[in-house]
């Protein structure tokens, strides 16, 4: 036996990917429904775009210009906008906003346009039936104004489109309408209105500076003032008035030091004079020589004098002698002259002690004057602190004072002189040919649509078709041998013959499709366990009405064909399908054998052809024993085994009744049929696992009542698949 695969793991195989030829058969199956989904969505797609009313779209350019022009000295209250990516993308959005929008539609009068304002006029009867053509009432409130105008302004915001272009500063403005030449207006108004809007918002910028800077100066003026008048104050109040650049104290004391040095020079002048004169009469010298009897008039007359007599004296010593009046009376003369000399160094002597004594006092004098006037000034200095704090407020109040004013000239001569930092570098055309409907493009949205609508209906219709359709869905789904695929009757290429029973055409068309398919079967059981002839085979389902007893008869007809002796046992305890191909009522059968109250030859009957034998269940007879269990079963199929080449075991579905699970056990082979597209996988694999978990010798898994016609679509890169390159092979 080939080693079983439990069919729950096929669960893991079934969402392992994407398979290319299954979608293609896939594909193939739901053709008829794709192609319904994609006329239907092409068509619902393609008629509103291609019958709209034609419209027009118009382009304007503007394009942010950084370059700047100083018409002004200073610096411009409001800066030219830098020629970044945000800064444009933000003009982008700006040229987009309802502000704007507003702007156009109260310049061009848009709100009183029908095409933007749904308000006026009447309503429009749609395809000419719907709707009435009765007029639209005006609005009662404000919310409600409000809102009809919120909704012009949407339409209006809806047809225009605002993009930049490429990398560059240049910003495209489109406008769509019905009409070329509004088309055109409306672009050309808005890119204008842009620019106005930017000139209007540094205008009111620089005009709110300039109002908040003169109040500003009105203010600081004030403030100058103040600071001024507490300094002055302060200077009255503390005697800190100045001249030249320095108080008056400062100036007192600083001729006081003046004349305090030139009354020191003078003393210590005086006091050296008098000092050499002292040390000179102190050596003995009769005061000639002090400088400042050298310097006196008086001394010079007087010693001239002396000189003369001392002349005259000798003169008459050298005439008479010593004794002579003459010579007497001019020494006497002499004498006198130099008493009078050495009085007037006495009298320079005493002068010069008082010129020492008056420059003391004059020194003592101005001593104290400098020492009054230092204390004024010790004064005035701690004074001095807080007015010079005063006049740091004071300088900074007019340092800020003259800032602002100079500020305050600078912007008031350029509220005038304001800008737009862009400029229309392309207006508005009127357009010629219409932007919508555009055809190839509606076209093409209507093709993708309606395919990616029919791919998504197929997708869908695939994930939930949850049936087996060809063998390679066997394998994968229910990870089951495939055993062979049992054509549908009355799809077979002999119409006229569809209505005949199957077995019976067996007999009459052998070399059909219907009974290639039996014989595929036939092989795959009997001759498909590694070499070991199979006898007793069971034939089963998931679930009723799968063809499993037609299976089993047309099975049992085409063993019986080759000339071996077979019998099929009907073990379904319910359905007793069987009894349909004999043409009589069954008063015995497979349970009095097993009960002992008849024997196999009194149950047995020819099945269809009369070739091949049946073993029913009595018509009347039911029970609630457990027979296929029992041992009895077990003598009874070991008897069939020998009279038989071949036992069929005709078996109920295995998931609605038990009887199958037990009965599969004692079969050489278990044959599973899978109704083609009608047998949930689901199904399928709970009754597989519940063969496996009874251990039953599961050979595989059959389809039954196949399409060969849709098989052909459906089966891509199967055998199934050219069918209709090799169906001239079948005989009729």
């Amino acid at each position: 036996m080939a080693e079983v695969v439990n069919p729950v793991e096929a669960r893991d195989v079934d969402d392992a990917g994407f398979d290319v030829l299954s979608f293609i058969a896939d594909f193939r199956r739901y053709i008829l429904l794709f192609g319904l989904v994609f006329i239907a969505i092409f068509a619902l797609i393609l008629v509103p775009l291609v019958t709209q009313a034609p419209k027009y779209t118009a382009e304007a350019s503007v394009m942010i210009d950084p370059r700047i022009v100083n018409t002004t000295p200073g610096k411009e209250v409001v800066s030219d906008l830098p020629a970044d990516t945000a800064t444009i993308d933000t003009e982008v959005e700006i040229l987009k906003s309802t502000a704007l929008a507003e702007r156009v539609m109260t310049d061009l009068d848009l709100d009183q346009d029908p095409e933007f304002n749904p308000y006026i006029g009447e309503r429009k009867k749609f395809l000419g039936f719907i709707g009435d053509s009765q007029p639209i009432k005006k609005a009662t409130t404000a919310d409600e104004a409000d809102a009809r105008h919120q909704v012009i302004i949407n339409k209006i915001l809806k047809r225009v489109s605002v993009k930049r272009q490429g990398a560059t500063r240049v910003i495209n403005v489109r406008f769509t309408s019905l009409s070329p030449s509004k088309a055109a207006a409306v672009a050309d108004a808005w890119a204008r209105l842009y620019l106005l809007q930017q000139q209007e918002a540094r205008v009111s910028t620089t005009r709110d500076a300039s109002n908040w800077l003169n109040s500003r100066l009105t203010e600081l003026r004030a403030q100058v003032e103040t600071a001024e008048r507490a300094v002055q104050q302060y200077k009255i109040a503390n005697n800190l008035m100045s001249s030249e650049g320095a108080t008056l104290t400062e100036q007192e004391i600083s001729n006081l030091n003046t004349q305090m040095a030139g009354v020191k020079l003078d003393e210590a002048a005086a006091a050296a004079r008098l000092s050499t004169a002292k040390r000179q009469l102190a050596t003995g010298s009769s005061g000639d020589d002090v400088g400042e009897a050298l310097n006196s008039g008086v001394v010079h007359s007087l010693r001239t004098q002396s000189a003369e007599v001392s002349r005259k004296v000798a003169e008459l010593e050298s005439r008479y002698g010593p004794r002579h009046p003459e010579i007497l009376k001019a020494k006497r003369e002499k004498e006198d002259i130099d008493q009078q000399i050495r009085a007037e160094i006495t009298r320079i002597i005493s002068n010069l002690e008082a010129q020492v004594q008056v420059q003391r006092q004059r020194r003592g004098a101005l001593e104290q004057s400098v020492s009054q006037t230092r204390g004024t000034l010790a004064g005035n200095n701690r004074a001095q602190v807080r007015l010079n704090e005063l006049e740091r407020d004071a300088m900074a109040a007019r340092t800020i004072y003259n800032s602002y004013l100079e500020r305050f000239k600078e912007t008031s001569s350029q509220e005038g002189n304001n800008r737009a930092d862009a400029r229309i570098v392309a207006t508005a055309k009127r357009p010629t040919n219409p932007s919508e409907p555009r055809i190839p493009l509606s076209i093409a949205l209507a093709f993708c649509g309606a395919l990616g609508a029919a791919t998504t209906v197929v997708m869908g219709r695939r994930a939930l078709d949850r049936t087996i359709t060809t063998s390679n869905e066997v394998e994968l789904h229910l990870a089951q041998p495939y055993l062979a695929g049992l054509p549908l009757l009355n799809v077979s290429l002999d119409k006229a013959a569809a209505k005949m029973d199957p077995s019976t055409y067996l007999m009459e068309k052998p070399l059909s499709v219907f009974a290639e398919g039996f014989r595929t079967l036939k092989t795959s059981l009997i001759y498909g366990r590694n070499g070991e002839r199979a006898q007793v085979i069971a034939v089963t389902s998931a679930l009723p009405g799968e063809g499993k007893t037609t299976a089993s008869i047309c099975l049992a007809q085409v063993i019986a064909m080759a000339g071996q002796s077979v019998v099929v046992v009907d073990c379904d305890l319910r359905r007793k399908s069987l009894n349909k191909f004999i043409g009589h009522k069954v008063e015995q059968g497979l349970l009095e054998v097993l009960a002992g109250m008849a024997t196999i030859d009194d149950v047995v009957v020819d099945g269809p052809g009369g070739k091949l034998k049946l073993l029913p269940l009595a018509q009347d007879t039911d029970t609630t024993k457990d027979v296929f269990g029992s041992l009895v079963m077990d003598y009874l199929i070991h008897r069939l085994r020998r009279r038989y080449d071949i036992v069929i075991l005709d078996t109920a579905p295995v998931l609605p009744v038990v009887d199958t699970r037990v009965l599969a056990r004692k079969a050489d082979v278990v044959a599973m049929l899978v109704r083609w597209r009608k047998t949930p996988r689901e199904a399928a694999r709970s009754a597989l696992q519940i063969l496996i978990n009874s251990q039953a010798p599961l050979s595989g898994v059959a389809l039954s009542q196949i399409d060969v016609h849709k098989q052909a679509k459906y089966a891509y890169g199967e055998g199934a698949f050219y069918y209709e390159e090799y169906k001239d092979y079948y005989m009729q």
